[in-house]
C-alpha cells in the first residue's frame, strides 16, 4: 500500500468514525476499531498530512480530527464500495410503492420513503410535462358549448381543462375532434406539440374549424407554455436531529426549503441522464445552505429522466447508505412508471 492509499484509508476511517459518533476522531481510537496495519504514531503523521493538505481539521486543541468539505469530497470521489439496502429493505420499498393508486400517491409514497430510509429531508420533483409524452386526449362534453379536455401523459400525469366553445356542437362533431387530436398528438413530446397543433386548424373540416381553433389555443396552454414544476418535501423534521452540524439557526435553510426555484436547483438538471449527483458544503451556492449537502438523481420510465429526486442534510452525512437509498429509490419509481 502506498503513503496515498494509506493515507486515504486513514481519511475514510474519519469519515466513518465522525459521521456515526459526531465526535472528534483521535489517532488511538483509529488504531483500534479500523485494521489499518500501522502504528498510532504513523497514523497521527497521516492525520497531520491530511490536515496540510485540508482534508481534515482540528476544531478545539488536544481534540481529534473532524473531516472539512474538501475531505468530504474526496471521501466521496474515492468511494470503493456503496452499502446496499439489505433484502428486507429492498421489498419494503418494492412493496411500499407497488401499492401506489395513482401517480400523486407514488409521489408522496417515494418522498416519505425516502425521508425515512435516509433520515434526512426529500425533495421528490414530479413528472414534467416538457420531458413527457401524450399518451391520450379525452373530450367530455359537458354541455352543447362546453367541452372537458382531459390529457393523460406517459408518465402518468393528468391535466383538465374546461372549454368554452364558440358555437354547440353535435355528439358526432366531439367525436371528429377528439380522434383528429388523439391521431395528430398521441406518442408525441409535448415540447415538440406546437407545430403539430397548429396544423390541427389546417386540416380541420371548415364547419369544425372555430371549435378547433379554441381548443388548439387551449392545448398550447395546457402541453406548452405551462411553465411550473410541482414538487413534494419531507422529512424537514430530521433536520432537528442534526441541529449541532449546522452553525448559528436552521432558518436559512427551512427558508431555503420553502423555495419551489431552490429546490428544483437543488435537485441539478436532468436532462443530462439518471447521473447521481452529489454536492457538499459550499458547492451548493444557495444562501443558507452552503453548510448542506445533496445527494440527487433522475428518474423516468425506459432510460428517459422525466424528474429529479433526492435528499438534503448535513455535510456530516452517510453517503455510502444515502447513495444507495436514493438510487434504489429511483429505479422502482422508474419501474412504475414504465409499467402504468
Amino acid at each position: 500500500m502506498t503513503m496515498g492509499e494509506r493515507r486515504l484509508d486513514v481519511l475514510r476511517a474519519i469519515v466513518e468514525d465522525y459521521v456515526l459518533t459526531q465526535e472528534p476522531v483521535g489517532s488511538k481510537s483509529l488504531a483500534h476499531r479500523h485494521a489499518l496495519g500501522v502504528s498510532p504514531a504513523t497514523i497521527r503523521n497521516d492525520m497531520a498530512a491530511l490536515e496540510d493538505e485540508g482534508y481534515i481539521r482540528q476544531p478545539h486543541t488536544s481534540a481529534g480530527r473532524v473531516p472539512t468539505n474538501k475531505g468530504y469530497r474526496l471521501f466521496v470521489d474515492r468511494l470503493s464500495k456503496i452499502k446496499p439496502l439489505t433484502a428486507a429493505e429492498r421489498r419494503a420499498v418494492h412493496r411500499f410503492l407497488d401499492e401506489a393508486v395513482d401517480l400523486n400517491d407514488v409521489i408522496h409514497r417515494t418522498v416519505r420513503l425516502l425521508a425515512q430510509l435516509t433520515r434526512q429531508v426529500a425533495v421528490v420533483q414530479y413528472p414534467s410535462l416538457s420531458r413527457s409524452e401524450v399518451r391520450h386526449l379525452e373530450l367530455v362534453p359537458l354541455t352543447a358549448g362546453r367541452l372537458m379536455l382531459v390529457m393523460i401523459t406517459d408518465t402518468g400525469r393528468v391535466e383538465q381543462r374546461i372549454v368554452d366553445l364558440p358555437a354547440d356542437l353535435s355528439e358526432e362533431d366531439v367525436l371528429s375532434l377528439r380522434q383528429a387530436i388523439n391521431d395528430k398528438l398521441v406518442g408525441v413530446r409535448l415540447a415538440e406539440t406546437p407545430l403539430e397543433i397548429q396544423s390541427l386548424v389546417e386540416e380541420s373540416a371548415p364547419h369544425l374549424r372555430p371549435a378547433m381553433t379554441t381548443l388548439s389555443t387551449v392545448l398550447l396552454e395546457t402541453l406548452v407554455e405551462r411553465g411550473e414544476e410541482r414538487l413534494a418535501l419531507a422529512g424537514t423534521a430530521n433536520l432537528t436531529r442534526s441541529a449541532l452540524d449546522f452553525s448559528g439557526s436552521l432558518r436559512p435553510i427551512l427558508q431555503a426549503l420553502e423555495e419551489e426555484v431552490v429546490l428544483l436547483k437543488l435537485l441539478g438538471e436532468v436532462d443530462s441522464g439518471a447521473t447521481l449527483r452529489i454536492s457538499i458544503g459550499e458547492e451548493n451556492d444557495i444562501v443558507g445552505l452552503d453548510g448542506t449537502s445533496v445527494v440527487s438523481t433522475g428518474y423516468g420510465p425506459a432510460g428517459s429522466v422525466v424528474g429529479g429526486l433526492g435528499v438534503v442534510g448535513p455535510t456530516r452525512m452517510d453517503y455510502p447508505g444515502t447513495i444507495a437509498a436514493v438510487r434504489t429509490v429511483a429505479r422502482y419509481v422508474s419501474e412504475i412508471l414504465a409499467q402504468n
